[in-house]
């Protein structure tokens, strides 16, 4: 959920939550004068204030300070009092909106309640710190700091971990913030929930009292044993546990004070108790679990409840919908229609038996909804419920079913449920938080897919509009005045921008509307960002060819939308600029601006880029593609090629032997892909390092290369699952992705270069099945990465049809990417990751999407790099 705090500034990008205001909510010592000798400096969120000629140590015993709204001034004033005199270095959260962001419900957490960070010298001057600060507001509230330990009561938190910025590569194959260990070895700084102590660094003496304090809080004295989590928040956890006095399971639900915020200032203990008083008044209803118990362990709060039997309908849906692989027979679908309208009817009878209680439900999704194998069906998690006609909590529905904020009462269960009849046939209702009218073209696409009466539909669509009608709700970036852009420029004949369309006439018109569309967006006047993208862009830079203007001009110039020399400038200037902070890897870094630079004819320019790029430390890159070493080589290679220097292809060949000696063998990778383990996949995994062999393989002519292109290749086939319909994905565990960066697909186009060069009937099967998994007719976002459009660029790149538009495959996937077409500014665009803003960067907008298509229907070559 990092997302939701990317949407604060603006209502239709991805934006830094920075942007919402920085004059009205920055706390006062942004603007107070630090003495002769210090310094200010900006970092993200942070300000460090720290002397200038003071030496640190890289590493050691850390403070953190945790904070409330209302005593934040008074925390960060005691700190900067104490600290600054003594020549001490510390660092802040520049506004208070930060602060309520980081300690939002789905915030991560580890970085909750982190408001002040103080960098002592050694363990004395740690001591000196904690006692001289909590002398002046110890005890004050703030959330529970989970990776720290807490000194007395609060609000001052300690944890050993690093100072500067340094990296290593970790066993999940990417680079993480690092400690040094005593011989020299870099490893991971852990930060995750849970007080932990590195084995070679002893807790001081005057640190243990408080230690043993925390380890004195358990749920061993009460009558309930935690069998299993379901899921944490920032507010706490829930879990299924047995009621010792009963044997029947119950769910627990744990609630942390001044954690888990909503955006009116409820922590995650006051809508606990909120939830227990509406459960009571709603007590005897079969569709609400009744309430078991309610106590405290230290600060935490306690919510037993009944455990409805049955499933979330969100898994049901997963197991039962028949659009995820090739097309269902006309049986299936009809069964699934009539599960379906039965289970909408069923939703509908339980959310108007609250309503006859005079109780909002106020956060109706999938996931709220549980459905009985006996097809009865319950309703969960009541902390945002209320009576009609109050205040309720409204903040923290899901954005694919939470009503517009002019919805109130009974009319924003309407909304949601109207949502959930639409979305149980085409789950793609996160886009009306963009354009309300997207809700006509989904009822329209279901009339055609579904054999579902339209009366049913009808009713959907009028509970989305409410009052409105579809000409009164305006799009993204429009202020739904009239069927031309600003400019005057015709629109589709229903007033709509050009949709996608397998139509090679139709090409023109729909790479211009998202050509238009993309520069509309352009902000030059900014510095961190050309072009609004994913969230991304502001952690890696906004140069790169993933999320910045590098992939964006990129993918403008190779489908033949044109250039614009003012947006080329923006992206050279700062290229050029040595203190820029950017990465160096191909997607994420310098390495893909130098070789976008060099593509528009930028030549010197982007070889002063690559020489920058060797000069930093490469060799401490993970091995992948987006931004590790395979990247690296593969772009060597691509200068050595174009320049003809021996000097880049030997480095490049020198990358690649590197790449190798970190291979290991095929079973050298576990058998999933994420969550603790390596990420399989071409941005991410094995087949990134694959496409490097087989491109040196290429160079050199030594099967030595295609060897190891091959023992790549099976370490990602290692990690991919076959499914009952027999489509190949990446296995995840809890779920399977066919996707062209971290699924199938990507691996499927490198399994098809590696093929046209020594036949592998392992291969030639797995190809198959990975083509069956990019058949599929439906695909929850629309983007290159993680999307539709990289589905069709794999299609593009194997199909035997030539033009490759005229292969049904390839048609069913560019038709159907009018499902996500949005409009800005009255031009053609589409949404990015969750679905939550538009996007136009070349991972998960706009610009990716139009790579994809040109590869389908542009009459010159239009793809990634190096496929």
């Amino acid at each position: 959920m990092r997302y939701d705090a990317y949407c604060v500034a603006d209502h239709t990008f991805f934006d830094s939550p920075w942007e919402a205001g920085e004059a009205e909510y920055a706390f006062a010592a942004v603007h107070r004068d630090l003495p002769a000798g210090w310094k200010k400096t900006r970092q993200d969120d942070w300000l460090v204030c720290s002397p200038e000629d003071t030496r640190r140590p890289a590493q050691g015993w850390k403070i953190h300070a945790s904070g409330c709204q209302d005593n934040a001034e008074k925390i960060l004033d005691a700190v900067w009092d104490f600290c600054v005199p003594r020549g001490i270095p510390f660092k802040f959260l520049r506004g208070r909106h930060i602060l309520q962001l980081r300690n939002m419900k789905y915030a991560p957490r580890g970085a909750s309640g982190k408001f002040v960070t103080v960098y002592p010298a050694d363990e004395a001057e740690l001591r000196e710190v904690l006692e001289g600060v909590d002398a002046a507001v110890g005890g004050e509230p703030g959330a529970y700091i989970l990776s720290d330990l807490r000194w007395n009561r609060g609000p001052l938190y300690v944890r050993y971990g690093g100072f500067v910025e340094r990296h290593v590569v970790s066993e999940k194959g990417v680079l993480e913030p690092a400690v040094e260990r005593p011989d020299g070895t870099l490893v991971p700084d852990r930060r995750r929930p849970g007080f932990h102590v590195p084995d070679w660094v002893t807790l001081p003496p005057f640190l243990e009292p408080h230690a043993e304090a925390r380890r004195a809080h358990s749920l061993t004295d009460l009558p309930y044993v935690v069998r299993r989590p379901v899921h944490f928040s920032n507010g706490g956890g829930v879990y299924v546990a047995e009621d010792t006095r009963t044997g029947r399971e119950v769910i627990l639900k744990e609630a942390r004070p001044h954690a888990g915020l909503t955006a009116d200032g409820r922590d995650a203990v006051s809508r606990l108790q909120w939830e227990r008083d509406i459960l009571d008044r709603l007590a005897g209803l079969d569709c609400v679990p009744s309430v078991v118990d309610y106590f405290t362990v230290g600060d935490h709060h306690f919510l037993a409840q009944e455990l409805i039997d049955g499933k979330p309908l969100s898994k049901y849906f997963g197991q039962k919908y028949p659009e995820t692989g090739p097309r269902a027979d006309p049986d299936e679908i009809a069964a699934y229609t009539r599960w379906a309208l039965g289970v909408c009817d069923a939703v509908e009878r339980a959310v108007g038996s609250l309503h006859e209680r005079g109780i909002v439900f106020g956060d109706l999704h999938p996931y709220n909804v549980m459905v009985g194998d006996d097809g009865r069906i319950g309703l969960i998690d009541f902390e945002v419920a209320a009576p009609a006609g109050t205040d309720g909590v409204r903040m923290l529905g899901h954005p694919a079913y939470a009503a517009p904020r002019d919805r109130t009462g009974f009319a924003a269960d309407d909304y949601a449920l109207g949502c959930v009849k639409l979305a149980v046939f085409l789950p793609l209702t996160a886009l009306l938080r963009l354009d309300l009218r997207k809700a006509v073209e989904l009822a329209d696409e279901i009339a055609e897919r579904f054999p579902v009466p339209r009366a049913f539909l009808d009713s959907a669509v009028r509970a989305v509009l409410g009052g409105d009608s579809a000409a009164d709700v305006a799009p993204a970036g429009r202020d739904g005045a009239g069927p031309h852009t600003a400019a005057g420029e015709p629109r589709g004949r229903d007033g709509r921008p050009p949709r996608p369309r397998s139509d090679r006439a139709a090409w023109p018109r729909v790479r211009d509307s998202l050509a238009d569309g993309i520069r509309a967006s352009a902000t030059p006047h900014r510095d961190d960002r050309l072009f609004p993208g994913d969230i991304e862009q502001f952690s890696t830079g906004a140069l790169n060819i993933a999320h910045g203007a590098a992939g964006v001009l990129y993918a403008l110039d190779v489908t033949g939308a044109g250039r614009r020399p003012e947006h080329e400038r923006w992206l050279l200037e700062r290229a050029l600029r040595r203190e820029q902070r950017a990465r160096i890897g191909f997607y994420d870094g310098l390495h893909g601006v130098a070789y976008v630079l060099e593509h528009l004819g930028y030549r010197e320019e982007a070889r002063r880029v690559l020489d920058r790029c060797m000069g930093e430390r490469w060799q401490r890159l993970g091995t992948d593609l987006h931004g590790g070493l395979a990247g690296v080589g593969l772009n060597l290679l691509h200068f050595a090629g174009r320049t003809g220097d021996d000097a880049l292809r030997d480095t490049a060949l020198d990358v690649a032997r590197t790449v190798a000696e970190r291979l290991g063998t095929e079973t050298d990778v576990p058998e999933l892909s994420g969550g603790p383990h390596p990420k399989a996949g071409l941005m991410h995994g094995s087949s990134g390092p694959a496409l490097l062999f087989l491109r040196c393989y290429e160079a050199t002519g030594d099967d030595t290369f295609l060897d190891l292109a091959a023992t790549a290749l099976r370490q990602d086939l290692r990690r991919c699952v076959l499914r009952d319909d027999g489509a190949l994905h990446v296995n995840e565990g809890w779920r399977s992705l066919p996707y062209l960066a971290e699924g199938g697909a990507g691996v499927a186009v490198v399994l098809d270069l590696y093929r046209a060069h020594r036949d592998d009937e392992r291969f030639r099967t797995a190809a198959s099945g990975l083509l069956l998994s990019s058949s599929s007719q439906f695909y929850v976002q629309s983007g290159l990465f993680n999307g539709r459009a990289g589905i069709l660029a794999h299609l593009t790149a194997v199909s035997p049809v030539r033009p490759t538009s005229d292969d049904p495959l390839v048609a069913a996937q560019i038709d159907a990417l009018s499902w996500h077409a949005m409009e800005y500014q009255g031009h053609l665009a589409f949404p990015g990751e969750q679905l939550l803003r538009l996007s136009m960067d070349l991972a998960t907008g706009s610009a990716g999407v139009l790579l994809a298509l040109g590869s389908a229907l542009h009459t010159g070559p239009a793809r990634l790099p190096f496929l």
